[in-house]
């Protein structure tokens, strides 16, 4: 359990999730399902941060990935702005959050014929930035 998170916590982890579906440039519905799912299984029990709804502010990260898969915007834009919200707010980064963000990136990678490159050097450099 982790505490303190925020929406704009969650929020920057949907774009990052985005980027990494959205790196081939082509975000297969299989991902999405695959990491809505994940969200109900691994992340609803991260912590108890609600939105103003008294909804799980985790499902903030589903709202942020789908509106950027309709939207159709620049993965590699969009990893630029997650590391640099993770490098504003390295507190959130414990090495447990690292562990689940880079299951959750692998999970989301693999879900439709395995990873292409542009997934996987995305993938590493997220395992980089996440090391630091």
């Amino acid at each position: 359990m982790f505490k303190n998170l925020n929406l704009k916590f969650y929020q920057n982890i949907g774009k990052l999730f985005y980027a990494l579906a959205g790196a081939d440039k082509v975000v297969h519905p299989n991902e999405f399902n695959t990491f809505k799912e994940f969200v109900s299984r691994e992340w609803l029990s991260v912590d108890d941060t609600e939105d103003e709804y008294k909804t799980d502010a985790a499902y903030q990260m589903e709202i942020v990935f789908d509106w950027l898969a309709s939207k159709k915007l620049n993965a590699n834009t969009c990893f630029k702005e997650f590391i640099a919200y993770k490098n504003e707010h390295k507190y959130f980064f414990t090495s447990d959050m690292n562990t689940l963000i880079l299951k959750t990136a692998v999970l989301i990678t693999s879900a439709f014929s395995g990873q292409n490159k542009s997934e996987v050097i995305m993938l590493s450099k997220l395992s980089i930035e996440l090391s630091k």
